[in-house]
């Protein structure tokens, strides 16, 4: 069952997801090299309580933690541990909240210090997509035709789409209908349609796309142990457009000229 959303919850939802924009603007002022990933999880469970919502991930089918923090080669679903972190590192964090009875999601790749030109491109390409993604989430496409773009410009550039994870439906809970795959066929898949809002969400891989899941059931890693990199936005189809109801700018503001 796919749920439309009405304006006024798509309206909620913006507020939830605005909250997950200055978490991940609030990590921004954090990551650097020496601070553990617990440490970034505390100051960010804090900074959501302290805005008058809840940590979204926190318990979700027994997950420990507030975010999800993933270093290097793990492509997502990282448990926050004493891990510090280090100069040329990248680090994913994923956020999510509940406001209002409604769930934000979004996540951001962070350089930590400077870090090596094929990984930093890796980074770009990976956010690149997420954007082209997005222009197709209109009503009147298909999900294929978010994935299809998403595939064919990672490709195109020599790296490799992760195949067992995706993107999501968001709501009233977390993971909703539809799934969001990063790669298709297009004019494939759920028809889009206004009041629809799904996570879109790239998961690209410096080497290839094969993946292993650690003993926790949670870290997801490259079976490489190449660089992966993670972006995600939370978007309403809405208006004959994609409206982006998380944002990254809080992020930007605080890297300027430093921001991938």
């Amino acid at each position: 069952m796919i749920y439309l959303k009405t304006d006024e919850e798509i309206e909620l939802m913006r507020e939830s997801n605005l909250l997950v924009g200055m978490t991940l603007g609030e990590m921004a002022k954090w990551v650097a090299p020496g601070i553990t990933t617990l440490k970034l999880d505390k100051i960010a469970e804090e900074f959501i309580r302290d805005h008058g919502a809840e940590p979204g991930f926190l318990g979700y089918a027994g997950y420990p933690n507030s975010l999800c923090i993933s270093v290097n080669e793990v492509i997502v679903h990282g448990i926050p541990n004493s891990y510090a972190l280090r100069e040329g590192d990248i680090v994913s964090i994923d956020c999510g909240v509940v406001k209002n009875g409604f769930n934000g999601d979004s996540a951001y790749t962070f350089c930590v210090g400077e870090v090596a030109p094929e990984v930093k491109q890796l980074l770009k390409t990976t956010k690149e997509s997420l954007y082209l993604g997005i222009e197709h989430a209109v009503e009147g496409k298909r999900i294929g035709d978010i994935g299809h773009a998403i595939q064919t410009y990672c490709e195109a550039r020599g790296y490799s789409v992760v195949r067992e994870l995706c993107g999501h439906g968001v709501g009233k809970k977390l993971h909703e209908e539809p799934n969001v795959p990063n790669y298709g066929r297009p004019g494939t898949g759920p028809l889009l349609k206004n009041g629809m809002c799904i996570a879109i969400e790239p998961m690209i891989n410096l080497g290839a796309r094969n993946i292993v899941i650690e003993r926790d059931g949670w870290t997801t890693r490259t079976r490489d142990r190449k660089p992966a990199a993670h972006f995600e936005h939370t978007v309403a189809i809405k208006g004959g457009k994609a409206d982006i109801l998380s944002s990254f700018e809080y992020i930007e503001q605080v890297l300027g000229d430093k921001s991938i």
